[in-house]
């Protein structure tokens, strides 16, 4: 079955992680989120991945290349991010037969998506708690078969969300020219709603499932896949360093004297850590970063260049690529009343739902000497901090 991967949206709900890298490109673990995604569809069987670009389309292009795990590669672009049905219309030249539809930001265990090929047509589901924030599934008495797609309804036929993959028909690409929703957009589940009239659609349980959208979400995916990984020490590891755990340390990284790595962490080619610096939590340090002495880094994500030179501490935070922090910068991840931490998501505060969240780092921000940043704070790229400034708001 050929399997569809979404890639082509900028992410705005990620900014400013997404100012220079589009969101399927964004780091987690050991690869780009999309690349997960990918490694899900080819576990399960497909014979082709078609991937839709759009923002930044080359960083895309380039790390699958002409095929990705022995599994060929095409790639459609959508001009302009008009929906998701807009963007399964972009790769139809691509198609021939039954087919997958995937999103790029999201996490899938391999084994559903193989159960998904299997019971084709079919519809991802999650069970959810508040389904009244989704779209529901409606289905048989026997749980069978799907009958609708409710969105949103303030009377939830069932706990089943609609976690948004799907297998199709082939007839299904000639459904594709549905019309614009009342938000601009040409939406897929209109596609959906056709195949279930005409189909017998099953609807498939996920055992794990992660819609990585906003930037809290991509420490929570990171969590999840530094989890998986197993022990791996490829690079130079001093032998006064201590490495407890499931600690990765790639080829052409460093770790100095006197560091103490705590996995789940990885750390990736062309970094080097410490002397005398602190790593826990699921970690990722990325390609030719620098954690210096005196540093604590603590259930965070260093991209690509960014630099914690000097008697620091980093936690529960995200740093663009490019960005250095100045001697003494302290990020604070904790209220003291307790309660969650909120971040601003396109101009609104919205609750992280996380206790201890730190700071989102926009590439090439550079921070002065003692400078403490509150929680939920978000830098923009390229801001400046001035000396001992304390920074309680974004910036």
């Amino acid at each position: 079955m050929q399997a569809v991967i979404l890639a082509a949206g900028e992410g705005t709900r990620m900014r400013p992680l997404t100012e220079t890298v589009p969101k399927p490109m964004l780091p987690v673990a050991d690869r780009p989120l999309c690349a997960h995604t990918a490694d899900a569809a080819v576990a399960a069987g497909a014979s082709e991945l078609v991937i839709v670009v759009g923002y930044e389309a080359d960083a895309v292009r380039a790390f699958f290349g002409g095929t990705y795990r022995d599994v060929p590669v095409s790639f459609a672009v959508q001009e302009t991010q008009r929906g998701t049905a807009d963007a399964v219309r972009a790769a139809r030249e691509h198609l021939d037969g039954p087919f997958a539809v995937l999103n790029g930001d999201n996490l899938y265990n391999p084994d559903d998506i193989a159960s998904l090929f299997e019971a084709a047509p079919a519809i991802a589901a999650i069970e959810v708690d508040e389904p009244q924030n989704y779209g529901v599934l409606s289905t048989t008495s026997s749980g069978d078969r799907i009958t609708e797609i409710v969105e949103k309804p303030a009377d939830p036929p069932s706990n089943l969300a609609n976690a948004g993959a799907y297998t199709f028909p082939e007839r299904a690409l000639s459904w594709l020219e549905v019309e614009e929703s009342e938000r601009g957009e040409y939406e897929l589940t209109d596609v959906v709603a056709k195949v279930i009239e005409t189909s017998a659609v099953t609807p498939v349980l996920l055992s794990a499932w992660l819609d990585v959208g906003r930037p809290w979400e991509l420490l929570a995916a990171n969590e999840w896949k530094i989890g998986e990984l197993e022990r791996r020490i490829e690079g130079e590891v001093h032998e006064r360093a201590e490495l407890r755990g499931s600690v990765v340390v790639e080829s052409g990284a460093t770790v100095d004297s006197g560091v103490v790595i705590v996995g789940p962490a990885i750390v990736r080619s062309g970094a080097d850590i410490g002397p005398n610096a602190y790593v826990r939590g699921a970690t990722l340090i990325g390609r030719d970063c620098h954690v210096g002495s005196g540093v604590e880094i603590k259930n965070s994500v260093l991209m690509d260049g960014s630099n914690v030179p000097h008697l620091s501490y980093v936690g529960d935070s995200l740093l663009g690529p490019g960005v250095n922090f100045g001697a003494g910068t302290q990020v604070a991840n904790l209220r003291h009343d307790d309660t969650a931490v909120h971040q601003t998501v396109k101009g609104e505060r919205v609750s992280t739902g996380r206790r201890k969240y730190g700071v989102v780092a926009g590439p090439e921000v550079k921070t002065g000497i003692n400078t403490s940043l509150a929680p939920g704070v978000v830098l923009s790229a390229n801001a400046r901090t001035k000396p001992g400034e304390s920074v309680l708001r974004d910036r």
